[in-house]
């Protein structure tokens, strides 16, 4: 399970290092791909293998079903950290993601996030001020 928040910078190449809390549930190799509210979607290989079986599920008759699928899997770069924790971010998702130097990782349950750090702090700021409404709307559990 991932948790947390880590701000590191992307050096000149386009690399980052993977925090290292982060690096051990994602194992050597790992993807990287779109994610939703433009930011990075990170997954281990065995969630991604879980994650493309129920992908495969949807019906490829329908055009949102096809149009997702091709943006989703055209975007997946299979990566793996350098001795040094260090991970190449693919230039196109670097753009998609608006990713120029600072960035920040948040672990999602089973994934990572890596985020721009002025779209983070947009987005956390966002939904920071619903987070009460959220709860209420969505969990049916004690927290």
């Amino acid at each position: 399970m991932f948790t947390g928040e880590f701000q590191h910078t992307l050096d000149g190449k386009g690399r980052v290092i993977i925090p290292s809390r982060l690096r051990d549930g994602l194992g050597d190799s790992f993807v990287i791909t779109r994610g939703l509210d433009q930011c990075l979607f990170v997954y281990p290989s065995s969630e991604w293998v879980r994650l493309e079986q129920k992908m495969k599920q949807l019906p490829f008759t329908k055009k949102d079903s096809r149009a997702f699928s091709r943006l989703f899997f055209s975007g997946a770069m299979e990566v793996e950290a350098d001795k040094q924790g260090r991970v190449l971010i693919p230039q196109n998702l670097r753009d998609y993601a608006g990713i120029e130097k600072e960035v920040v990782f948040i672990g999602v349950s089973g994934r990572v996030e890596i985020w721009s750090e002025s779209s983070w702090k947009n987005y956390f700021g966002e939904a920071n001020d619903n987070y009460e409404e959220l709860a209420e709307k969505l969990v049916d559990f004690d927290i």
